[in-house]
């Protein structure tokens, strides 16, 4: 084979490995993408049901019901316009309380219920997650009419600053 075959099939075969690392790369971080939306915003996602987003508002006062259980927490989050019941089997956060911030992740049901796998809540009395808080001003801003697209790309597990 020539020099100038060989080097050829050198570099297509470079190209060829970058390319699948790529897509290797890419597929990885797509199972790890969790989206942000506010209560206003979640109704108007397309194929919401099928994938783990993250639900922020305020916890609506009067809303918290506890089953027998212990553990199963039934609860609403609403950024003063829309209102989302949301569903959570798990210990809550110690400051996990109504009229407070919080951030819930987990899946939207058929019966149009948040059933959630992990529920944090703010840190202290001055303390807001951003995306919480540009979720309420916006849905105060349009009355709950939001854009096609507002949500918050986030990484799970990563350090959101």
């Amino acid at each position: 084979m020539m020099p100038r075959r060989r080097r050829l099939m050198l570099v297509l075969l470079i190209l060829l490995a970058v390319g699948v690392a790529a897509a290797l790369t890419l597929n990885a971080f797509r199972g790890n993408l969790v989206f942000f939306y506010g209560p206003s915003q979640l109704a108007g996602v397309e194929k919401v049901h099928e994938r783990n987003v993250r639900l922020g508002g305020l916890v609506e006062q009067g809303s918290v019901k506890r089953e027998d259980d212990g553990l199963t927490v039934h609860f609403k989050v609403t950024d003063n316009v829309t209102t989302v019941p949301v569903t959570y089997k798990g210990i809550l956060p110690d400051l996990f309380r109504e009229g407070q911030g919080v951030v819930a992740q987990g899946r939207l049901n058929a019966g149009g219920e948040f059933m959630a796998e992990e529920v944090l809540a703010k840190h202290d009395e001055n303390y807001m997650p951003p995306e919480v808080a540009e979720a309420l001003k916006q849905a105060s801003e349009t009355g709950g009419k939001m854009p096609q697209f507002t949500g918050t790309l986030m990484m799970q597990g990563g350090v959101n600053k």
